[in-house]
């Protein structure tokens, strides 16, 4: 793993607050009051990747159990509803973990290869999705190494939960899923 500096996705700008420009985020991290410190500079995106520009936290508070945040460069609700829906990166050192020994960062799980609790190779994680309800694990499964053909280039989405991911092994670059049926392979149809 390289030594650059990684961007990861903190949060997601929702519904503007008030008529000062105060917005409601949905973070994406465990850590918020690490992330979003007054003064913080965040990459702003869409969800494609265009309109990259530069936030810097000017007020942030928790009101109904909403993160609310004041940016400097966005004054006013116009400017707000303008901004909904940005995707709020940071950089981080690819050697830093989260403070909490059972939470990962998404770049630490992408590659991961995929095992049963069994032992039988499944695949490679290939991505991270961040839901309301719970994270997923997107699983490329089938890879050459693992001579499942009938499984080739088939994608399955895991819940990121401790009942089906018991194990993560990131110094051996692995990790095991606890396979129920319909998670891994299909239900056959009656």
């Amino acid at each position: 793993m390289s030594n650059e500096p990684l961007m990861v996705v903190v949060g997601r700008i929702g519904k503007a607050h008030g008529i000062k420009g105060e917005l409601s985020v949905e973070p994406r991290t465990d850590e918020p009051d690490r992330r979003f410190q007054l003064g913080v500079c965040l990459e702003a995106t869409r969800p494609n990747g265009t309109g990259t520009r530069t936030l810097t936290v000017s007020s942030l508070r928790w009101h109904q159990q909403r993160l609310l945040i004041g940016f400097e460069e966005i004054p006013d609700r116009t400017a707000a509803e303008e901004a909904r829906g940005l995707l709020l990166s940071t950089q981080i050192d690819p050697t830093d973990s989260p403070d909490d020994p059972e939470e990962y960062y998404d770049h630490q799980l992408i590659g991961l290869a995929a095992h049963t609790t069994d032992g039988r190779e499944i695949g490679e994680v290939t991505d991270v999705i961040h839901t309301s309800g719970q994270d997923l694990l997107a699983i490329r499964t089938g890879s050459a190494t693992s001579g499942a053909t009938e499984n080739m280039d088939r994608e399955v989405l895991v819940p990121f939960v401790t009942a089906l991911v018991p194990a993560v092994d990131l110094a051996a670059g692995r990790l095991e899923i606890a396979d129920r049926p319909g998670l891994l392979t299909p239900l056959e149809e009656d």
